[in-house]
């Protein structure tokens, strides 16, 4: 199984514009089985990529360990550096999207997870530096500037 990143927006921008090596938009298909439509709360929906094609080049925290919260790298939990690339140029794209007055959700889930329930957290990208952010396994964040 992979992590799967989708995203929802009220932008009718085309996200496939901003791939890159690092990050990667496509509208959800039967391979990246996209969550229930509930989940996503708005029209224009995305699947987000990372190099290795699923969502995994990302930073994350499994679903036992959302307590550590949103932060920057430490020594004693090493992350590739890569991820660490993907996840802040992730994170300038959702900065860009809300800054310029759009509403962005971002649910962070297993392929093949259709039936898990996901919780809810609003998340202030003002409050959660770029070297801070990390998505959270199971959970659907619904972003704020």
């Amino acid at each position: 199984m992979c992590y799967m990143v989708f995203l929802s927006t009220d932008s009718a921008d085309d996200l496939t514009l901003r791939s890159s090596d690092l990050v990667r938009f496509e509208k959800p298909s039967a391979d990246t089985q996209a969550p229930p439509p509930a989940m996503l709360k708005h029209e224009h929906r995305w699947f987000v990529g990372s190099r290795s094609g699923c969502s995994c080049g990302f930073r994350h925290l499994c679903h036992q360990s959302v307590d550590l919260g949103f932060d920057e790298r430490q020594d004693w939990f090493p992350e590739d550096q890569e991820d660490i690339e993907a996840t802040l140029r992730l994170y300038e794209i959702l900065e860009d999207l809300l800054r310029r007055g759009h509403q962005v959700d971002l649910l962070d889930c297993w392929s093949r997870d259709e039936n898990r329930e996901y919780v809810s957290l609003a998340v202030s990208l003002s409050q959660v530096p770029a070297a801070h952010f990390r998505l959270f396994e199971g959970h659907a964040f619904t972003l704020t500037a």
